[in-house]
Order: structure tokens, then C-alpha cells, then sequence
């Protein structure tokens, strides 16, 4: 009798449609001590882990995107002053404009583009040391604010990057900074 059994467990085993039942029979037999052990509640969510849906606590109506709906600022010019493009140019080619001249004299042609700050950065520094030797592109310039614009002007050997202010409407930069090309 027991090797009739072995025979055919050996034989229900080689097959697949042998190995397929017996699947099934386990499946039905974890999925029908569940149903045993169970309260017979299908729509209740396991153990008590409440809702498998995340809360939402936001107001779909702020607005927190990166891109604003409002149009870029438009900066404040007093009327007979220079643009603020125009601004940056001439302070950019006076920046250019070192070779052969005295800290005084490099100083006293950025001194009717810049503030009153920067001008006092600047005195005393030697000309030959700026990297660039002239101007090759028109001044790019985005505007924070009213009062406040940011330029970069293109030279031979990398880009002048200039800060613009402009508080009562007259544009003088306050700040510059250099990249390499």
C-alpha cells in the first residue's frame, strides 16, 4: 500500500498539472484559515492601520510654483538718466580700458558709473590686473526689482557679471564679479 502511494505522490509530482494542483490545494487551504480567523468584515483595513490613502493638508489654490504668473519687473529710470544697459557698457568698457593708465586716472572713468561703495572698493587697485581687454557683447540684463538689476557683459577672456541700483532712479553699479572663460 505505501508503494502505490509513493507511485503516484512521485507521479503527481513529475507532471505539471500535478504541481499546479497542489498549489491551488495550498493556496485554498492559507486563503480558508484566513476567512476562518477572520470577523467577516471584507471592507475593514488590516490590524487597524487605518486609511492606506495619505491625508491631504494642502490648499490646492496657493500657488507655491518656481515660474511666476506676473510679469518680470520693469526698472525705474529717473527721466533724462541713462538705462541701466547703458549704464553697465560704459562702466564695463572703462573697466577694459586699463592698459597704460594710472590707478587714479582707470579709477576716475568708473567713477560716474559706480556708487559710492564700489568706488571705494576699487581705489587703489592696480588696472593691470583686470583679466579682460574689451568689451565683445551688449550687456544681458535681468531685473530683480525696480531698483535693482543684475547685467553681464561678455569680454575677450570671460563674463563681467554687474549689480545695478538705482534708488532714486539713477543706475550705478554697486558690485562686480569675474568669470573666467
Amino acid at each position: 500500500m505505501s508503494g502505490v502511494i509513493a507511485r503516484g505522490l512521485n507521479a503527481l509530482f513529475r507532471s505539471r498539472w500535478g504541481i499546479a494542483l497542489v498549489l491551488a490545494v495550498i493556496v485554498l487551504a492559507v486563503v480558508g484559515v484566513g476567512r476562518l480567523f477572520s470577523d467577516g468584515d471584507a471592507g475593514s483595513p488590516l490590524a487597524g492601520l487605518g486609511s492606506p490613502a495619505p491625508a491631504i493638508s494642502i490648499n490646492p489654490a496657493d500657488d507655491d510654483s518656481v515660474v511666476s504668473s506676473e510679469p518680470p519687473p520693469t526698472p525705474k529710470t529717473s527721466p533724462g538718466r541713462a538705462q541701466p544697459e547703458a549704464v553697465a557698457y560704459a562702466f564695463a568698457s572703462a573697466w577694459v580700458s586699463h592698459t597704460g593708465v594710472t590707478s587714479k586716472k582707470w579709477l576716475d572713468r568708473l567713477v560716474p558709473n559706480a556708487s559710492t561703495d564700489l568706488a571705494d572698493q576699487l581705489r587703489g587697485v592696480d588696472p593691470a590686473g583686470v583679466p579682460a581687454n574689451r568689451v565683445v557683447g551688449r550687456p544681458v540684463v535681468e531685473a530683480v526689482n525696480d531698483t535693482l538689476v543684475n547685467a553681464v557683459v561678455t569680454m575677450d577672456s570671460g563674463r563681467l557679471s554687474l549689480r545695478l541700483v538705482a534708488p532714486d532712479g539713477h543706475w550705478l553699479v554697486d558690485g562686480i564679479d569675474w568669470e573666467a572663460a
